[in-house]
């Protein structure tokens, strides 16, 4: 896990704490007024897609972020009202202050798009940019709004609102009505429809989420977001700005972001190809597009493939084993071979990708430390009664979040699929790459793989 910068407060004018970070060290300040979600900002390190959107926009600026009252590492709202937008721009100017910036450029994402919005209209002297990422002016429909949500439906959404990152759904926006969000199907499919059936994505989603608001504060929250207009606020914004917006956004329409482009003066807009609401979540190159408006280049996105050696384990005899055990006991059982796999795993600096059932996927950036690994979780193992098939191989991988895949990936899996009860098979290639060093390999001859192409030659790791 990376270490998360130092947390600040700045002290608004009403008095209440707000908790920032600064990370970069460019010329340029940018301002993020939030990513559209109520996680705390505390939370960026713990998952790998928010914190490199994070560091991807320090490597061209100096980004301050902070939490909105009542979110988060910030002061409770401390009344029963909700708060502003005005009291959120507040805030804002209070970080800024407190961080020693007199002009940045602001990144609005979602419904934090309504305090940058503000923020450009009624102080352009400390804006000197806007970047505005499936943000919009409006929420509800209206005559004059006809591409809004339904007040009912609003207030039905809200009322909902009680469980982040539950079970997925869909909702369809069409061109004119958009269709009806369910919150009591949770918001994750909403927000990051892409890593939705992502159990371990899911898992961090929920947990972050009851982190970040209480349900109290997440509807107040939520009921400014939905009420508030800045239609009127939009052509008195003269700075420099930019509309990012997903076309398949399920959640806040592609047209909500068009008509933020066709009122501002000057605007820009680029229409990504994602349906993914929260910009980190999105595979579109949203910072390099952000860069580019900002400083006039675009640094090539990191690259997400990377050299790894893979290892994939499972239990034999799995099924019938649970059958003679029976449900309860061979939950107990499993239980104790993932505490075990983990602990050998910590000790050899394999990094645990999944669980698969009854066995696990994960990675090492070595290959004779994956080998000696998968012996000792052998061994462990068999204390525990039970026999494992492991395989390994060394390839290039491809980083999808927390998950990983690609040619590698496939190859270790059917690498292990030939491995007999006991055994650790691993390919030629983990073979070359440990030459010199004590592990002993026995050959077990040429191999097709189901779904890769030519031979393999395949060994077995002895002793």
């Amino acid at each position: 896990m990376i270490e998360p910068p130092e947390i600040r407060y700045a002290t608004t004018s009403d008095g209440l704490h707000i908790a920032y970070q600064v990370e970069g060290s460019g010329s340029l300040d940018l301002v993020e007024t939030g990513d559209g979600t109520l996680f705390s900002i505390d939370a960026t390190s713990e998952q790998p897609r928010w914190q490199q959107w994070v560091d991807r926009l320090a490597s061209f600026s100096r980004v301050i972020r902070f939490d909105l009252r009542g979110v988060g590492l910030s002061d409770p709202v401390g009344s029963s009202e909700p708060p502003t937008v005005e009291q959120w721009a507040d805030d804002a100017l209070g970080v800024m202050d407190s961080a020693g910036v007199d002009q940045a450029a602001i990144l609005g994402c979602a419904m934090n798009g309504l305090l940058a919005l503000l923020l450009a209209a009624s102080h352009p002297e400390r804006v000197r940019a806007l970047v505005l990422v499936n943000a919009y002016a409006r929420v509800v429909k209206d005559d004059d709004y006809p591409i809004g949500y339904p007040a009912e439906v609003v207030e039905q959404f809200v009322g909902d609102l009680t469980e982040p990152g539950t079970d997925a759904t869909t909702l369809t926006v069409s061109s004119g009505d958009p269709g009806v969000p369910d919150a009591s199907a949770g918001d994750l499919p909403y927000m990051a429809p892409s890593l939705a059936s992502d159990a371990a994505f899911a898992s961090w989603w929920h947990r972050a989420g009851h982190r970040g608001a209480s349900v109290a504060a997440s509807r107040g929250v939520w009921r400014v977001a939905i009420g508030t207009d800045l239609r009127a606020a939009l052509p008195l914004i003269n700075v420099p700005t930019l509309v990012l917006h997903s076309k398949r956004n399920a959640f806040v329409p592609v047209q909500w972001g068009r008509y933020l482009a066709e009122h501002i003066p000057n605007a820009e807009i680029v229409e990504l190809d994602s349906a993914d609401h929260v910009p980190w979540a999105s595979n579109a190159d949203i910072v390099g597009e952000i860069e580019e408006f900002l400083t006039g280049t675009r640094q090539l996105a990191p690259s997400s493939r990377m050299l790894a050696t893979v290892l994939f384990t499972d239990i034999a005899g799995s099924t019938e084993r649970a059958t003679a055990l029976g449900d309860r006991s061979w939950k107990e059982l499993l239980e104790s071979h993932d505490r075990a796999v983990e602990r050998q795993l910590r000790r050899y600096g394999g990094q645990l990708v999944k669980h698969t059932g009854d066995g696990v996927l994960a990675i090492f950036d070595g290959p004779a430390r994956a080998v000696q690994c998968a012996g000792a979780i052998r061994e462990a193992l068999e204390q525990l009664g039970l026999q494992i098939r492991a395989g390994l191989h060394t390839g290039e991988v491809e980083r999808r979040g927390d998950d990983v895949s690609g040619v590698g990936v496939h190859l270790a899996q059917r690498v292990q699929g030939r491995a007999e009860p006991g055994e650790i098979r691993v390919s030629r290639t983990v073979v070359d790459l440990v030459a010199g060093s004590d592990l002993r390999f026995e050959d077990k001859g040429e191999h097709e793989l189901k779904g890769v192409p030519g031979s393999w030659r395949l060994f077995t790791v002895s002793g």
